[in-house]
């Protein structure tokens, strides 16, 4: 079995105005050029505000841009959300899907989440599915069954390793400045892949990040 490339995903959340977003795009992609080969794959995710100019400026670089939500309708009249295929005309690749603060904040639901992934996939976009545990239910015991039935509940039919990405980052590590031991991100990145043994046909190939983090270098 090959094993699957690295990926590095930063988030910008609702940070960075055009200047800014141009400023970081500029110097990531200097980086990177200046680094020869890279042993792994980079996407930014800045709001959707600058998805095009962003992806305009690294275009033909090795930085993909993506989004950080869409609608699971292609259009339609929904005020102030953004499609999959506006994403991807906008010169996105990825797309973001079920980020904590979506599930918490916005009340998004597995079901939901699934409809969005299914909707960045006709759209020719990679879903980056995002799965963790809340801090009371890790005490409680319940992180494994939460991630798993997470996993299970969020992803459409057709997922597969080239178009859909887990991201794994408990509710607790963000933005508190507690961080998930490596062993206990090991136990459940081992749970996650044998959740996906059962729903996805070349699971072995999926990709599983540790969260989704803003990006700066």
């Amino acid at each position: 079995m090959i094993k699957p490339r690295k990926l590095i995903a930063g988030n910008w959340k609702m940070n960075g105005l055009l200047k800014e977003g141009r400023a970081l795009a500029d110097e990531l992609r200097r980086r990177l050029d200046g680094a020869g080969a890279v042993p792994f794959d980079l996407v930014v995710f800045p709001p959707a505000t600058l998805v095009l100019p962003i992806a305009e400026l690294l275009r033909g670089s090795a930085i993909a841009v993506g989004g950080q939500d869409c609608h699971p309708k292609e259009k339609g009249a929904y005020t102030g959300d953004v499609s999959a295929a506006m994403l991807a005309d906008a010169g996105a690749s990825h797309v973001v899907i079920g980020h904590s603060e979506r599930r918490q904040d916005h009340g998004e639901t597995d079901a939901l989440v699934a409809a969005k992934a299914a909707a960045a996939h006709a759209a020719g976009l990679i879903a980056i599915v995002c799965v963790g545990e809340t801090r009371q239910q890790r005490k409680a015991g319940k992180a494994g069954a939460v991630v798993a039935a997470q996993v299970a509940g969020s992803l459409p039919a057709g997922a597969t390793a080239a178009n859909t990405i887990i991201a794994y980052e408990p509710v607790w590590a963000i933005g508190t400045g507690l961080t998930a031991m490596p062993n206990d991100v090991a136990e459940v990145h081992g749970l996650i892949r044998r959740t996906l043994n059962r729903l996805v046909p070349d699971a072995g190939a999926v990709r599983i990040l540790y969260g989704v983090h803003p990006g700066s270098l």
